[in-house]
This record gives C-alpha cells, structure tokens and sequence, in this order.
C-alpha cells in the first residue's frame, strides 16, 4: 500500500509540473532567467490587463493612444534591408528609420497580443520579425553600433513576449530570429564595437539591447557582460560628490586624465549631486542615458538581480536634479555656462515607477514632469512606458 502511495503522490506531482510547465513554457528553461522576462514580466503585464479591464487610467488612455498608432496596424508592412547604413545623425539614412519603427511596430503588437489574446496581432509581430531574420546581414557606418543597440532592445522585447506566450510562432521562424539576434545584433554592439569613449547614451542603449538578447536567448555569459558593462558605465554617466572632486572615467574609454575628462564631460568644471556626462550637450540624449540604465535594471530585476539598488542614489538623484530645469527654473551660471538644452521627454516612467511607487523613495520634480509628458509614446529604442510601467508593483 505505501509504494501504491508513493506512487501516486509522483503521479500527481509530476501532472501538477506538468501543468505548470504547459502554462509557463519558461519555467522548462535550463539557464535560470524567468521568462518572459525583458523589461516586461507576465505579472506586469497582467496587472495592465486588469487595469484595462476596469477602464483606469492612465493605463486605459496609454492603451488608446498605442492602438491609435500607424505601428499598431494590421496593415502594417516591414520594410526590411540587407545592409543597413547609417551615419552620424542617421546621415545618410538607408533603413535606420524604418528598421527602428519596425522593431518598434513588432513590440507593439506583441504587446497588443499579450493585452487582448488576439492571435491576429502575435502574427503580425512574427511576420516583421520574420521579415528582418530573413533578409539583414548587418549594419554599417558612424552610428552603426547605437542603431544596432536601438533596434535590437525592441527586437528582443517582441521576441521575448511572443516566444514565451503564444504557441503559434513555427520552430523555423524562430530559429531565424535567434540566429539572427545571434549573429547579427549581439555581435554589434558588444566586443569590439563597443563604444566606451563615446557619449555615454550610447553604450548604456547598447547594454539595454545587448541584455534583452541575452535573456531571449537565454545566454548566462552574455547577461553577465551586460551587467558588467552597466556596473562600469552607470558611475561613469552620472556623478556623485563621493565620486571625488572629478567624474569616474568610463572603463576603457581613455578619459583618465583631467584635461580629456573635462573636455568628455562637454567642459563642465563644476560637479554636482545628478550631474550627467552629457548634460551640457542636451538633456535628450542625457534621459536616453538614464532610461536605458533603467531598462536594464528593471530586465536585471525580473532576473533577480538588483541593479536598481546600485545606482539608487545617482539615478534618483539624476531625475531630480534635471526635472527641476526641465520644470522651469533656470540655469546657474556655474551650469552649462548658464544655457542648458532642456527636454527629458518620455524617459522618466520606468525609473520613477520604481524608486518612488515600489520604494517609496520622494520624487516630487519627476512626478509633476512624470504626469505632464503622459502617456508616453515610442523613440528609437522604447514604446509605451505609460502603457506598461505606470504604477506597476
């Protein structure tokens, strides 16, 4: 009677994994990330879906504007390119635009999908992934690595979402995605086409893209180098007065000395508390800095990893220092020289949502500029911030 009982409870145990599997195909992974698990989580998304269902906003309004998108169609057509060149400032520009908007338009309708349940827009997600994996072999020019990095973080949010939440994506189809995030993306924007003397929005977007490809294809050394590369840039981007009278220079950037670390940090020669590398050039490109460094903390925590918590004090301090410009006080003459391109546009979602709705942490100056830039739509390298990230536990 009792190998009967043991032999029973194994059934049920092994039906009950079996279950669990079935609904989360994930959970069967051998690499130990969750999936799906790119700046979006099921829990997450779940959470929008009742939101949704109750009509409350800002989600409802957030939903409204992404449906409302041309990236949003089902008449939407990819346009995809062999070989993709782009220059400084996307000159000249021959498929950068319309391999970010496609990268953006899949991630819509993968969102879409997970939203409503409408196969219809999981295989319209496919078909323009499909379309790419079939038909790039690379990217070239000036801004090749940051247009790698661009589309790459939308590819890999698409591809993570449909992967692991619809059953209808054919085994080929898939295949060619991975190899081509493989061989293609990963490649180009990690190794040798780093860019750690560059302005640091760009190897921060690189880092967001190149750690979204390593969960999707469940790539433990390719998570680590991206976490690495955080670890080093972040402190370099963003100063703290505990950093010392100067900037951290980035890793392997050949910024050591004081002349070159000015000059880097657009000759800004007075530090303070959330300063940004790049703030004197604009404070665009700057909040691109701050929200892929948010991106990846938030991949790293579905992950379990808490990268948030490292950078606590230099990203919260960073929104609120710029927000306060941005909210209309001008600036210092030590600033900038007294001019300041103002402008974080839609980059604050993610990293207030945590610091200050998980955490509790106060954000007054984000929060008024959180609430007036809503809903959030999409540029380059996110899309729906609002949508997905507003108050989400």
């Amino acid at each position: 009677m009792r190998r009967h009982r043991i032999i029973a409870t194994l059934a049920t145990a092994v039906a009950v994994l079996g279950a669990t599997l079935a609904a989360n195909p994930a959970s069967a992974a051998d690499s130990g990330f969750v999936h799906p698990g790119v700046l979006v989580s099921r829990p997450q998304l779940d959470h929008v879906r009742a939101k949704l269902a109750q009509g409350a906003e800002p989600w409802t309004t957030a939903y409204q504007a992404m449906t409302a998108s041309t990236l949003a169609s089902l008449d939407y057509q990819p346009k995809p390119r062999e070989l993709v060149e782009c220059g400084p400032y996307s000159t000249p520009n021959l498929g950068c635009s319309e391999e970010r908007n496609d990268a953006l338009a899949a991630y819509t309708h993968a969102l879409n999908w997970y939203l409503t349940k409408d196969p219809r827009y999981a295989d319209k997600a496919i078909a323009i992934m499909d379309a790419w994996a079939r038909t790039i072999k690379g990217h070239t020019n000036h801004n090749a690595p940051l247009q790698t990095g661009w589309s790459g973080a939308s590819w890999s949010r698409a591809g993570e979402l449909i992967k692991h939440t619809y059953n209808g994506w054919a085994p080929q189809s898939l295949d060619r995605f991975a190899t081509m995030l493989r061989t293609v993306y990963l490649p180009g924007i990690t190794g040798a086409n780093a860019r750690p003397s560059y302005n640091g929005n760009w190897e921060l977007i690189m880092t967001d893209a190149a750690i979204g490809i390593a969960v999707f294809l469940d790539d433990r050394q390719a998570f680590n180098d991206a976490v690495a590369t955080w670890r080093g840039r972040v402190p370099a981007y963003i100063y703290l007065r505990s950093d010392g009278r100067l900037p951290k220079p980035p890793p392997n950037g050949g910024k050591e000395e004081e002349a070159a670390l000015i000059k880097y940090w657009q000759n800004q020669t007075t530090f303070v508390d959330g300063l940004a590398q790049e703030t004197c050039r604009d404070f665009g490109h700057t909040a691109w800095g701050f929200n892929a460094a948010a991106h990846v903390a938030e991949t790293a925590r579905i992950q379990g990893l808490d990268l948030y918590a490292e950078a606590r004090e230099r990203l919260v301090k960073a929104y609120e220092f710029h927000a306060k410009y941005d909210l209309g006080v001008p600036a210092e003459s030590w600033l900038c020289n007294g001019t300041i391109k103002k402008g974080l546009g839609p980059n604050v979602e993610i990293a207030y949502n945590h610091y200050h709705n998980r955490l509790h942490i106060p954000m007054p100056r984000t929060g008024r500029l959180a609430q007036q830039l809503r809903p959030y739509g999409t540029s380059h390298f996110f899309g729906w911030e609002t949508l997905t990230h507003a108050s989400n536990p």
